[in-house]
């Protein structure tokens, strides 16, 4: 049981900011604007030597057709509240068959850290 211990403390914890959805999609609050989350999130990624290959503005892209969303690069909800999400690595081994995937536990918890450095005050 011991060996369990921190697993269970960090999804305890992880489950304190964020809400894991039955996708394997994690949500996590954020206090900055959307453009400013996302700002802050490649900036975190870039520091850890990650390469943020595309963004994409969706909103941008509708209102080239006339059309109207809330921002998209990160979401926005109708209350205005800004969501940092993304899909859960061990969720997706899970779901492909190789749960045992020696990469998905490291995987997740450098998302959970960059996630939570993003929306850190």
């Amino acid at each position: 049981m011991n060996r369990w211990l921190p697993f269970l403390f960090a999804m305890l914890l992880a489950f304190s900011t964020a809400a894991l959805g039955a996708d394997g999609l994690v949500a996590i609050k954020s206090p900055f604007s959307g453009k400013e989350t996302m700002n802050r999130f490649e900036e975190n990624a870039k520091q850890r030597g990650l390469n943020v290959f595309a963004r994409i503005d969706h909103a941008a892209g509708a209102a080239r057709i006339g059309k109207t969303l809330r921002p998209t690069e990160v979401w926005e909800d109708a209350q205005g509240q800004v969501w940092l999400g993304y899909n859960d690595p061990a969720f997706l081994a899970q779901r492909h068959g190789v749960a045992q995937c020696p990469a998905a536990s490291g995987l997740s918890k450098a998302l959970a850290a960059l996630a939570e450095a993003t929306i850190a005050h």
